[in-house]
C-alpha cells in the first residue's frame, strides 16, 4: 500500500556549453521527482524532465496527483492502470490546464513513472523484465487507448502484441549483447568547431558509430560547415543526425535541408514547430530521402497519432519523461509499430528509464533495435547510472527503473 509520497525539485547546472541548442542556450537539467513509499519502505521513483525555470510548477502538480494514490495497493493499481491514467489525466478541473499537455502532463509523467518503478521493485525485478514477462492482456490493461479508437482499438493492440510475442525468442539475444547507443553530446550548439571535431574523435574512440550535431544557427553556413566537419571526422559509414530544435520556419527548413543533403544526414530532427503537423508532412515529402525525426516536444498520444496518420515523421522520438510516463510511451510505441515507423526515444532521463523501454519495444513489439540516445552529463547523480561499453548500453540488472537519484 502507498502510505506517503515525497516530491522533490532537483536541478543540476551543466558545464559550459553542455546541453545547449539553437533555442535553449543555457539549460539547467532538472527533474520533478516523485517518490511513492509503501508499507515495506520501498520507494518508487519517477521523473519528469525540465530545463530549469518552472520545475517547481511541475512539482506542485505532481503533489496534487500523488495525493490521490495514497492508500492504494500497487498491484491493484497497476492491474488496471489504463483506467487510472484516464481518470487522472481527465481530472475535471486540472484537465483545463492541459488537456494532456504542459505542466499537468509532465506531472503525470512523474507520478506514472514512480508507479512503474514501485511495481517493479515490489516484484523484485528490473522494469524491462516486468514488462517483457507481462501477458498481452495485462500489458494492454496498463494503457489508456482513448482517442485512438480510429487507429488502435484494444482488440488491435492485443493482436499486435500477441502477433509479435510469437517471434520474440528470436529477439531475446539483445538482453545479452546490449542495445546500441548514439552520442548526442558531440555537437552541442555552443561548442566551437574545434571542440566538435575533438568530441567526434572521442565518440569514435568510445565505440559510437552514430552521433548528433545541433544546428539552427542564424548563419546557415555555420550549420553546413559544422555538419561537414562531423561527416569528415566520422566517415561515410557513420550515422550523423542533425537537430534544429524547432529553430527554423518552414521555408528555412526546406532551404537548409536541401543544402545539407550532400553530407547525407541520417535524419533532421525537430526542424520546425512541433505542433505544425502539416508542415512536417510537407517537409518530409520535399526533402526526401532525408527523414524527419520528432517527438521530444510532442506531449501526448493524439498528436503522435496525427503525425503517423499523415506520414509526417520518419522516426518517433517519444520521451517517457515528456508524455504521460511509461504507460503513454508504450501506447505510442504500439501506434508506431502499427505504422512500421521506428521509435528512437529522446532521453530527458539520460537513458536511465529508456534503456528498459527500448528492450521491451524490441523484444515484445518487434521494433527494430536501432540505437538509444546517450547523454553523459548527469551520471554522477544516479544511484545506478547507465553502463555503456564500446558504445553499447549494457542491460540493467538492478530492480526497478534505474531512476533513483543520489
Amino acid at each position: 500500500m502507498i502510505l506517503k509520497y515525497n516530491i522533490q525539485d532537483k536541478r543540476f547546472p551543466l558545464s559550459t556549453g553542455a546541453g545547449s541548442d539553437a533555442i535553449h542556450k543555457d539549460p539547467i537539467y532538472s527533474y520533478a521527482v516523485t517518490q511513492l513509499v509503501d508499507e515495506a519502505g520501498r520507494v518508487g521513483t519517477g521523473l519528469a524532465f525540465t530545463i530549469g525555470a518552472g520545475n517547481e510548477l511541475v512539482c506542485q502538480a505532481a503533489a496534487f496527483y500523488a495525493e490521490k494514490l495514497k492508500g492504494r495497493d500497487i498491484e491493484e493499481l497497476m492491474s488496471n492502470f489504463g483506467q487510472v491514467f484516464n481518470e487522472l489525466s481527465n481530472e475535471q478541473q486540472f484537465r483545463w490546464l492541459g488537456p494532456q499537455k504542459g505542466v499537468v502532463h509532465l506531472a503525470l509523467a512523474s507520478i506514472t513513472n514512480a508507479c512503474y518503478d514501485l511495481w517493479a521493485k515490489t516484484r523484485g525485478v528490473p522494469l524491462w523484465k516486468l514488462l517483457i514477462d507481462l501477458s498481452a492482456k495485462d500489458l494492454v490493461n496498463t494503457l489508456d487507448l482513448s482517442y485512438l479508437e480510429d487507429e488502435l482499438s484494444k482488440e488491435e493492440a492485443l493482436h499486435l502484441l500477441e502477433e509479435n510475442l510469437m517471434t520474440r525468442e528470436n529477439r531475446m539475444g539483445i538482453l545479452e549483447t546490449g542495445y546500441q547507443g548514439y552520442d548526442t553530446s558531440v555537437g552541442w550548439f555552443n561548442y566551437s568547431d574545434e571542440q566538435v571535431r575533438i568530441n567526434c574523435k572521442k565518440a569514435i574512440d568510445n565505440g559510437f558509430s552514430a552521433m548528433k550535431l545541433k544546428v539552427g544557427s542564424k548563419d546557415a553556413l555555420r550549420d553546413i560547415r559544422r555538419a561537414n566537419i562531423v561527416r569528415e571526422v566520422a566517415g561515410d559509414d557513420a550515422k550523423v543526425m542533425l537537430d534544429a530544435n524547432q529553430q527554423w520556419t518552414f521555408p528555412q527548413a526546406v532551404s537548409i535541408c536541401q543544402e545539407l543533403k550532400e553530407m547525407n544526414p541520417y535524419w533532421v530532427e525537430e526542424p520546425t514547430h512541433p505542433d505544425d503537423v502539416l508542415a512536417h508532412q510537407k517537409l518530409a515529402k520535399m526533402v526526401s530521402p532525408i527523414k524527419i525525426a520528432m517527438g521530444e516536444h510532442v506531449p501526448n498520444k493524439v498528436l503522435f497519432k496525427n503525425y503517423l496518420q499523415l506520414g509526417a515523421a520518419g522516426f518517433i522520438q517519444v520521451d517517457a519523461v515528456r508524455v504521460g510516463g511509461v504507460s503513454e510511451f508504450l501506447t505510442v510505441s504500439l501506434l508506431a509499430r502499427k505504422f512500421n515507423i521506428p521509435v528512437v526515444p529522446h532521453v530527458g532521463d539520460m537513458g536511465q528509464l529508456h534503456q528498459h523501454l527500448v528492450l521491451f519495444n524490441h523484444v515484445n513489439l518487434g521494433h527494430e533495435a536501432l540505437f538509444l540516445e546517450h547523454i553523459p552529463h548527469l551520471r554522477s547523480h544516479f544511484v545506478h547510472p547507465v553502463r555503456l561499453e564500446d558504445g553499447v548500453y549494457k542491460t540493467p540488472m538492478e530492480v526497478g527503473s534505474s531512476c533513483d537519484l543520489i
